[in-house]
């Protein structure tokens, strides 16, 4: 596994460190690592923070992408060295979408009333949407640090449309959080099973990196066995353990 890169990407109201529970644990799996640090202010901005991560890889990459990040694996993950595609509890936009659009069609988001917006439009998560509707499965200490830690993202990065979703030409892999409240379940299950990828659900809130880091590495370990080359595809089936 050595050769293979696992570049990790977080989503709104999150930092690089989101995947501190991850990352030793896919070093220990003989993976090369590395947590991007978005800046939210603009979908082509945090684009170009993963193409340039993605310029810096020696050798092949799967791309993982935690919510909103899902949109920006899409469409950066278009690279060439990019393999595979990993979602977390994250949105999957085709080709003109975006993680807002999708957002404002899914049946239900009770997240929305505990969005605040700044004077320059930047959203934050209230202490109630990150305990209740984000991260419920966590202690109240690892609650309050993922409150404190948040990085508020521009309501219009939220926009930023695909011109070209890579899950088209790669496979994909999407793990589904069951007890998300913040993408619900039936809504990720749509966007896994149009992407044709290959499925895993996980008893989980929205961030199954922090409350289920082991499934979490397992399963972007499972993505990239598939760049091996040993045959082992799995793209477009559900995985059971």
């Amino acid at each position: 596994m050595s050769s293979i890169n696992i570049i990790l990407v977080h989503g709104a109201w999150a930092d690089g460190s989101s995947w501190a529970k991850v990352i030793p644990l896919l070093r220990d799996k003989g993976m090369t690592v590395a947590a991007v640090q978005l800046p939210l202010t603009s979908f082509d901005a945090d684009v170009a923070t993963v193409s340039r991560a993605i310029a810096l890889a020696q050798g092949d990459v799967v791309l993982v992408g935690h919510s909103y990040a899902g949109a920006v694996i899409g469409q950066a993950g278009n690279a060439p060295k990019v393999k595979r595609l990993v979602y977390i509890d994250a949105f999957a936009p085709d080709a003109g979408e975006s993680a807002g659009s999708l957002f404002a069609k899914f049946e239900a988001a009770p997240l929305n009333n505990e969005i605040r917006p700044d004077a320059e439009g930047f959203l934050s998560l209230t202490p109630k949407g990150i305990a209740t509707l984000f991260a419920q499965d966590l202690d109240p200490t690892e609650q309050t640090i993922l409150h404190a830690t948040q990085g508020p993202i521009n309501g219009a990065a939220l926009g930023g449309t695909l011109t070209q979703a890579a899950w088209r030409s790669r496979p994909g892999f999407y793990l589904i959080g069951e007890n998300d409240l913040a993408i619900l379940p039936v809504e990720q299950e749509r966007m896994a099973t149009r992407m044709n990828a290959t499925i895993k659900r996980v008893a989980s809130s929205h961030v199954p990196m922090l409350s289920h880091p082991l499934v979490v590495a397992d399963f972007i370990a499972l993505a990239a066995a598939g760049c091996q080359g040993d045959g082992n595809m799995h793209n477009g089936r559900l995985f059971q353990e």
